[in-house]
Formats: C-alpha cells, structure tokens, sequence
C-alpha cells in the first residue's frame, strides 16, 4: 500500500490521501488524469469523478453521505460538501448471509496457546491481580489508601499486585443508573484476570454490601471477600487483614499453557481519523476473524458508531433471533438519542472531522472493521457478561471510558483500542494502544502500543496480522508490554441515565 492515494473499494468514487496533496497536482488513475484543485489533507478525500448535487458518495463501497453541491474530480471531499443520509428509526429485513472464509489457513500455527491461569470455576485470567472494588464513590480515598499500603506491604510475593478503580456512584441512584452500577461492579468482581476480590462498602449506601450480594449471586468465600468500613473502628487495618488471606490464595494459581480459544478480546476505537478504516480496523478484524478461527471471542461495542454500517452487522447474524436482537440493540440506542431530544447522528467529533471522517457512516463502516467477516453469535446487554464464543455485539456508547470499562465487564481479558488522534488512558484490563498511521507511533511512543501504519509503508496484511497475533499472545502470556500497564493507567466509567437524588 505505499502510494500517494487509495481508493478502497473499486465501486468508490473518492480517492484517501496518503500524504498532504497540493492543489495544481495530477493525479493519474486508470489511464486519466486529475488536477488536484484545492489542497488536501492527509487522510481526507478526493473525489475521483463528477459527483451531482445530492448523489451518494461512495467509500468502502458504500454511501457514505450525498453530495451537498456538484463536486468536481479533484475537489476536496468533506464537511463543506457532503452531509449525512442518515435519519430517523429504520425497519429491517432478516436477510441472512455467510460471513466470509476466516483467517484460519493461514495461521502461522495451529492450534495456538498462551500462558494463563485456570481458575477454580474453570474460567481463565491473563493476570494474578487482586482488586478492590467499593460500592460507593464515598470510599474512594479509602480504598486508594488500602492499594498503596497492600503493595507496600506485599511486595514481595508471588502475584501480580493490587488494583483499585474509582468510581463517583453507587449512592443516590435510582432504576437503571442504580442496576447499571451494580452489574458493572459485579461483573468486575467475577473477572478471572483477579484472582482476589476485596469489596468494600461504607454502609449507608442505596449499593450497600447486602444488595450488591444479591446482584452478585453466588462467589467463592476465598476468592470474594468483603468489609464494611462504617462497622470497623479501624477500616484500613481490617482491609489489609482481609487482603493477607487474598494474597495467599493467589498464590495458589501459575501460569500453564491455555488454549487460545479461551481468550475473550474486546474491540474500540477512538480518535479515528481518515486512516482507521484502511489500517487499524482492518487489521483488528482480520486478528477478530484470526481468533474466532481458534474458537476465541471478540467483543465489539459503541453502538451509536454502528448506525449507518448496522446492516453489515445484521447480515451476518447467526440466527434470526440473533438478528432480532441486532436490531433491538441499534433501534433502542436510537430512541435513548430521541428520548432525550438529541440529533440520533450528531457525530462525528471535532477530532474526527480534522483527521479525515465527515460523516457517522463514514466512522461506522470504518469502525465496524473491527468485527472483521466472521458470524455475529450473540448480543449482550450492558453490563452483563458474554456467553458464547465468536464475535458478540455488546450494548454500550462510544464513550471511551464507559465503553472500554462494559468491555471489560463482558469479560475481555485485553481490549484492543484503535486510534488515530492517540490517548493514554487505560481500562482494568491491558489495553492495547494502536495507531493508524507511523507518524502518531513515532510521536507517541508512551501511548502507543503496536503500529497499524505500517501497512501504509508496505508491510503486508498477512505479515502484520501474524505479528499483531505474537503481540497479544505475548501480552496475554504475562508480559506487560502495553503503556497503560507500564504507566499505571487504570480508570472505569459507568454509564448514567437518570437524576441523582
């Protein structure tokens, strides 16, 4: 791919710039020459022939938006002349079709296997970490305290440190923003890459230890334990007890070989830019379609950034209910836009638009790359875990934050975040930082994790993909290679929808 200009799909009539174009170019494409008639961005668009007033333009194969005004061959194509097609709640037709051939012939080994940890129930974790999970925003200071003075006074034995997440809920919620909180900490509590649980409670809250246990349903007294901070005289000194008992039960677990289908992979982007659907995402999907071929999962979310590409999703569907249940996820995000009286495709961002993206169904059929060709198997609800192995869909907003921290939930042991505007943040899990372009790796070296660029400077997809694949083995093998690991970069964001009392 090392060129100055890709068009993507043979049926497009605009050209992505690889570099910065000057106006006066030419341009030569099948035999024809094009002036480039004003300057354009790396990462933006060209259009390639005439498009009329109002007609689609055409990226991925697909509209991506109509034309605003006739656009002639050589123009600059963005905001100033092309605008959605997208409005309203659509109806859609179950008209199923196979996902294409995987990845699987071409796996540079097969069967794979990583170095994890089995877990008692069965369920395997890429990290021997203990975490403390409070009930309640009120705590958090406390429980920060407990994580420091633990590593502190753990540091030498054999796991793999304690971890706290803040969070400002669990107090003054009602209906869904009250559920949403405790099916978010109680599926953080049941994630296998901690080996040991401290939560902890104030006492006084609507979360309190006695109704999140109803949420939480059955648990393992030795890997689960809990404190209420308002019944001891001395909170701190009684955590510390707790976590005594905790540190030695993860030492019970080492690392032995583990199938690679047992590995759950959560898929995002953020910060996309002209060249997320051309090397990141595809890149991603291919890997998706890569572990789904060893009976892995993928875990694909940001709902609103599906609109305008859902169809591909939906004709990929296992099964009609699980078509029904795609549908079900893109109409009900669509009426929580309407609810709340807001344009359903205010997007995309600033960010976006500067790198590249005019329209939502230009990010969607780039973000929905990620998903690669295999089969949607299931639909999740948030906060819920994912049962079936194969690429999922997972009810959650393109928030980063919320959406990487709902991946989590879901039960993915690593997320891998595509971007191409770049950002240091991290979830609960590795989350692996990859950049769409060599020029964001290089100036970002304490962000950014694995370079998806390179297919622009003329790696091959399948040299790339076999690499990107030893990567997230070996991040899943026990290496902390990934900056939000290294930095200490670990946040979680619930989503709300409702009054605070």
């Amino acid at each position: 791919m090392n060129q100055d200009f890709i068009q993507i799909h043979p049926s497009d009539n605009v050209f992505v710039a690889l570099r910065d174009v000057s106006m006066g170019e030419n341009i030569h494409f099948n035999n024809v020459e094009i002036e480039v008639l004003e300057n354009i961005p790396k990462g933006h668009k060209m259009a390639i022939r005439e498009i009329p007033n109002g007609e689609d333009v055409i990226k991925y194969g697909y509209s991506i938006g109509k034309s605003l005004q006739r656009i002639m061959p050589g123009s600059w194509v963005h905001v100033q002349n092309l605008k959605s097609g997208l409005k309203g709640v659509l109806e859609y037709t179950y008209e199923s079709a196979p996902a294409q051939a995987s990845a699987q012939s071409d796996s540079p080994i097969n069967p794979r296997t990583f170095m994890g940890f089995v877990r008692d129930n069965g369920e395997v974790g890429i990290r021997n970490e203990i975490w403390v999970i409070n009930t309640v925003g009120c705590i958090n200071k406390t429980c920060e305290a407990v994580v420091r003075m633990a590593n502190q006074q753990f540091k030498d034995r054999s796991f793999d440190g304690v971890y706290h997440f803040p969070h400002p809920f669990g107090c003054s919620q009602l209906g869904d923003d009250l559920k949403h909180t405790q099916l978010i900490l109680s599926s953080l509590v049941n994630h296998p890459n901690a080996a040991g649980i401290l939560v902890i409670g104030l006492g006084c809250e609507n979360n309190h230890i006695a109704e999140f246990k109803k949420v939480l349903g059955a648990y393992d007294p030795r890997r689960v334990k809990f404190l209420s901070a308002q019944s001891e005289q001395d909170e701190i000194e009684a955590a510390l007890a707790q976590m005594e008992e905790l540190v030695a039960y993860a030492e019970t677990f080492s690392r032995q070989p583990v199938p690679v289908s047992k590995l759950k992979v959560g898929l995002k982007c953020g910060g996309s830019d002209g060249f997320s659907g051309i090397t990141a995402n595809p890149l991603v999907g291919a890997f998706s379609d890569l572990l789904v071929s060893h009976g892995g999962t993928t875990i694909l979310t940001e709902v609103p950034e599906m609109f305008g590409a859902e169809t591909i999703l939906m004709n990929r569907a296992a099964t009609e209910t699980v078509f029904e249940d795609t549908v079900q996820l893109i109409n009900g995000f669509k009426e929580y836009f309407l609810s709340h009286g807001q344009e359903v495709y205010e997007n995309p961002s600033p960010g976006n638009k500067e790198g590249g993206i005019t329209t939502l169904e230009e990010k969607s059929l780039g973000c929905t790359q990620k998903g690669g060709t295999s089969q949607v198997v299931d639909v999740t609800s948030y906060g819920k875990r994912v049962q079936k192995q194969g690429l999922n869909l997972l009810q959650a907003p393109g928030n980063d934050l919320v959406s990487v921290t709902a991946l989590t939930a879901a039960g993915a042991h690593i997320v891998l975040f595509t971007t191409g505007r770049g950002t240091p943040f991290g979830g609960p899990v590795p989350t692996v930082k990859i950049s769409t372009n060599t020029a964001l790796y290089e100036r970002k070296p304490n962000w950014i994790d694995f370079n998806a660029g390179q297919l622009i400077d003329g790696v091959s997809m399948n040299q790339l993909k076999a690499d990107f694949l030893e990567y997230v083995l070996q991040v899943a093998s026990g290496e902390r290679v990934t900056n939000n690991e290294k930095n200490g970069y670990r946040e979680i964001a619930i989503f709300k929808d409702g009054v605070i009392l």
